[in-house]
């Protein structure tokens, strides 16, 4: 018996790093995934993942774009009746200084970090209302609550996240739906794959359990948000972050 046997779980931005993990360990655990991006890669990580004995399939979705988000989401709802689980996992970074950022940068990271919260939810909201259930759980980061050099557009969205969590649970919990966050801090990556080993190491040393988390780290988490043992909590963001805590 897997903690998600015969559920239905979207995850967004599943094609790799803590998305793929997510997709991997809510399989594992018996859900039905739907696993959106832009990415054609995605594919490829469903089949793979599908090949171990998860049911999972690809849909191409761009979160920002209503109409794709609403299609998919009837797909789902015509194939399988129903939602129980969606995770707001996509984003972006588009790091520079706050004096040289750009009107672009600035907007693209807004539209896919947070307006597309908004896009999803509102989407999947009402089959979760209907069904008396609904866990939703969405990316913040540590650095929506310490800031970061070069971040004040990431910044600004996952700060939202976690204020959209704490107002939206507020709403909905009166129909067994739970609104949660996870803010995760330094998790091994493509892009902590490309910063210099001294840095790497510098940001390792801050790190309490002494280590830098993983895909499978983030995965956990959110499954434990996910599952029905985490129905009593609501409307928090949960810090994944080995012990460094943000100031």
């Amino acid at each position: 018996m897997g903690r998600l046997d015969g559920q239905v779980a979207i995850i967004t931005g599943g094609a790799r790093g803590i998305g793929e993990g997510i997709c991997e360990i809510f399989c594992n655990e018996g859900a039905t995934v739907a696993l959106w991006d832009v990415l054609e890669i995605g594919d490829s990580t469903a089949n793979r993942i599908s090949s171990k004995g998860g049911s999972i399939f690809f849909q191409k979705v761009n979160i920002t774009s209503k109409n794709e988000v609403e299609e998919a989401v009837k797909e789902i709802i015509i194939k399988y009746k129903k939602i129980d689980i969606l995770i707001n996992n996509a984003g972006v970074i588009r790091d520079r200084s706050f004096m040289k950022m750009s009107q672009q940068e600035w907007d693209t990271v807004i539209n896919i970090n947070l307006n597309s919260l908004y896009i999803t939810t509102k989407a999947v909201l009402p089959y979760m209302k209907e069904a008396g259930y609904g866990r939703i759980i969405s990316a913040s980061s540590i650095n929506g609550f310490q800031g970061a050099f070069g971040q004040v557009n990431y910044a600004a969205t996952k700060a939202g996240v976690s204020g959209f969590t704490r107002a939206l649970c507020k709403e909905v919990g009166r129909y067994g739906i739970t609104v949660n966050a996870v803010a995760p801090g330094f998790i091994k990556s493509e892009m902590s794959d490309s910063m210099p080993d001294e840095v790497i190491k510098s940001s390792i040393a801050m790190i309490p359990v002494g280590r830098i988390g993983s895909a499978e780290d983030m995965g956990y988490t959110y499954l434990f948000l996910a599952s029905k043992e985490a129905g009593f909590i609501s409307g928090t963001t949960l810090h994944a972050n080995g012990g460094a805590m943000p100031t």
